[in-house]
């Protein structure tokens, strides 16, 4: 047993994954509200032999966190400059490669808010790779990877797609949810 699989095990979680090793995906995680939440991703994606990207907001990046989160494969964020230089960016990268995953939380932060970004929907879209729906589960204590979703023209409705799947999950704190 590897040990990301004892240190889940040992704190009462479960991974259950059974989508394909896709070359190429991002990975949308909700709900997010708790900072243990990257800790048991990276715990649960590493379990089953598999690396993913992420981003994050920049003001996490300092020393020495900033290293080991880069040598993970974060991605900082700055909030101060909203438009599509990011979601560019991150095209190219998926485009400029063979292999890329990369985890993103649409809610954006751990606070209640049904305002999720829609930048995953658009980089899926524009580099052509599927979407897998990761769900962190607190009601069940599992970390679940089931299923795929491939974006189309309408990211409203995608996006009301996406939420209604997560719309039954229990967070790990449930009064930060909603959709």
């Amino acid at each position: 047993m590897s040990l990301c699989k004892a240190l889940l095990r040992l704190s009462g979680w479960k991974v259950d994954v059974t989508v394909p090793d896709y070359p190429k995906c991002i990975i949308c995680v909700a709900p997010h509200t708790s900072n243990w939440d990257f800790v048991l991703c990276e715990l649960a994606y590493s379990s089953i032999g598999r690396k993913a990207g992420f981003l994050m907001k920049e003001s996490w990046f300092f020393f020495p966190l900033g290293y080991i989160f880069k040598a993970l494969g974060g991605i900082p964020v700055s909030r101060k400059h909203k438009g599509g230089n990011l979601t560019s960016a991150i095209v190219e990268k998926f485009n400029a490669t063979d292999r890329m995953t990369i985890a993103i939380t649409p809610e954006g932060t751990r606070s209640r808010t049904s305002n999720w970004h829609t930048g995953f929907l658009r980089i899926a879209r524009e580099a052509n790779v599927p979407i897998l729906l990761a769900v962190i589960d607190g009601g069940t204590k599992t970390l679940r990877l089931n299923r795929t979703f491939i974006p189309g023209d309408d990211i409203e409705a995608d996006m009301k797609t996406i939420k209604d799947f997560y719309s039954t999950v229990t967070a790990i704190y449930p009064d930060k949810f909603t959709v």
